[in-house]
C-alpha cells in the first residue's frame, strides 16, 4: 500500500530559537506513513536553497519517495514560528517557489500509481483533484480550521475523505457542516478537535472518540499524525473507529517530541 502526498512543504523557522524543522501538511503525512509501515512519496516544488537541500536529504532518509520533488530556482517556503509562554505562534509565512507549483499530466499519471493521493489547503492541486477521481483512485484532503475557505468548494466534491479542525468541540455548528460537507460528496468527513478527541461522520450517524494521552512536548503535526494513521486504517480496511484510534494514537506519538519530524 502506497501513498501519494502531494503539495506544499514548508520550513517552521523559530527565528528565537535560531532552529528550523521540516513540515506541509503533505510532507508530514508522507513520513508519519512510511512510520507507520507503509510507502509514500511526495510531489512538490523546493528551491534551490539549503532548505530545498534539507527538505530532500530529509525526506530521502526517511524513504519517502522524491522521485517527483522538483527544485526550482528560488526560495523553499518558510513560516516563521515564535513560542511564547509554551504556545506556538505562526508568523509570517514566504511562499517561495510554491507559488510556482503546478501538476504536469506525468505527475499526475504518477499519483494515480498509487492506493491513495493526499493533500491538503494550501497545496494548489484543487482544480486537478477531478483528474485524480476521474482515474478511481481515492483522494484524501486536509482543509485544517478553514471552514469557509474557497478552496473548500473547488475541491470537496472530489473528495473521498475530508478533513477538518475545529477547536470548539462537539457541538450543533460542527456537526451540522460535517452534513453538509458530507452532502458534497465525501465518504467520510472527520474533524479533529484538539484534546477533546476527534468526530467523523458516515452520512449515516456521528462516530466519537477520544485521544491517547501523552506528555505533550510539541502540538507541530499532531493533526497530520491523525491523518496519516486514520487513512492507514482506511488502507487496511478497518473500521471507522479503529480508524480513529489509530490516528490518535500516531498523533500521540508526535506531540511527544518537538517539530513535526
Amino acid at each position: 500500500m502506497k501513498i501519494a502526498a502531494v503539495g506544499d512543504n514548508c520550513m517552521d523557522v523559530y527565528d528565537n530559537l535560531n532552529q528550523a524543522f521540516l513540515g506541509g501538511n503533505p510532507v508530514n503525512v508522507a513520513v508519519y506513513s512510511v512510520r507507520l509501515g507503509g510507502k509514500a512519496s511526495y510531489t512538490g516544488v523546493v528551491g534551490d536553497d539549503k532548505y530545498g537541500k534539507m527538505m530532500i536529504d530529509a525526506l530521502n532518509e526517511k524513504n519517502v519517495d522524491t522521485s517527483h520533488l522538483r527544485v526550482l530556482h528560488g526560495g523553499t517556503a518558510i513560516t516563521h514560528v515564535e513560542i511564547k509562554d509554551g504556545e506556538r505562534i505562526l508568523g509570517d509565512y514566504e511562499e517561495g517557489v510554491l507559488a510556482q507549483f503546478k501538476l504536469s499530466d506525468e505527475d499526475i499519471d504518477f499519483l494515480c500509481s498509487h492506493d491513495m493521493v493526499v493533500t491538503g489547503l494550501w497545496g494548489m492541486v484543487e482544480n486537478d483533484i477531478y483528474k485524480i477521481k476521474a482515474k478511481g483512485v481515492p483522494v484524501a484532503f486536509d482543509f485544517a480550521t478553514k471552514l469557509q475557505d474557497p478552496v473548500i468548494e473547488k475541491a470537496i466534491y472530489d473528495v473521498d475523505y475530508a478533513f477538518f479542525a475545529y477547536d470548539n468541540g462537539d457541538d450543533e455548528f460542527i456537526r451540522d457542516y460535517m452534513k453538509k460537507m458530507h452532502s458534497k460528496g465525501p465518504k467520510l468527513v472527520t474533524v479533529t478537535l484538539g484534546e477533546k478527541g476527534s468526530i467523523c461522520y458516515d452520512g449515516n450517524e456521528f462516530i466519537t472518540y477520544g485521544i491517547v494521552r501523552c506528555d505533550v512536548k510539541d502540538t507541530m503535526g499532531a493533526g497530520d499524525s491523525y491523518i496519516a494513521g486514520f487513512l492507514r486504517g482506511i488502507l487496511l480496511h478497518k473500521d471507522i473507529k479503529e480508524c480513529m484510534h489509530m490516528g490518535a494514537e500516531n498523533s500521540a506519538v508526535t506531540l511527544q517530541y518537538s517539530g513535526a519530524w
